[in-house]
């Protein structure tokens, strides 16, 4: 989808190299990456990084929500996630730019125990949630094959 618009990619990771699956995951990623896009990393501060590069001229792919959610959930301030989301989605409300938001759908499957994995899955349906209320197109990706969930374009 970000190819065949004629607009600069902004790519927006939120992935953190902490172990060696996840760089070899990160790896995969860069190397699959037009060299002509740009490339941010960013753990947390979603929002501001949608607002610095929000230009007409701009489409941003954020990969991936879940994520982001995840980076956020293990801060040591539990408080941070509330106001990281509320920030974001003022933000997604504002933006002006074309926006691809990549997640994973949590909720399809069973519900690991612990407090953590289960406040993750709920954080994340939720987030989902709100962001389909302000997304234009809602796309779920099942095997590979986009099943349109909305369109209001």
């Amino acid at each position: 989808m970000a190819t065949t618009r004629a607009k600069q990619v902004v790519y927006i990771a939120t992935a953190q190299n902490r172990d060696a699956e996840m760089s070899a995951r990160i790896h995969h990623h860069q190397t699959r990456r037009p060299d002509n896009w740009i490339t941010v990393e960013e753990p947390v501060d979603l929002d501001q990084v949608l607002k610095e590069y929000d230009r007409q001229n701009h489409l941003i792919l954020v990969e991936c929500l879940t994520l982001w959610v995840s980076n956020l959930l293990c801060l040591s301030d539990s408080s941070v996630f509330a106001l990281k989301k509320a920030a974001l989605l003022e933000q997604l409300r504002q933006q002006q730019c074309d926006l691809i938001l990549v997640s994973n759908e949590t909720g399809l499957g069973i519900v690991p125990i612990g407090d953590l994995t289960r406040r993750f899955v709920d954080e994340s349906g939720w987030l989902h949630q709100d962001i389909a209320q302000i997304a234009d197109r809602v796309t779920l990706v099942v095997a590979g094959l986009p099943q349109l969930l909305k369109d209001t374009q």
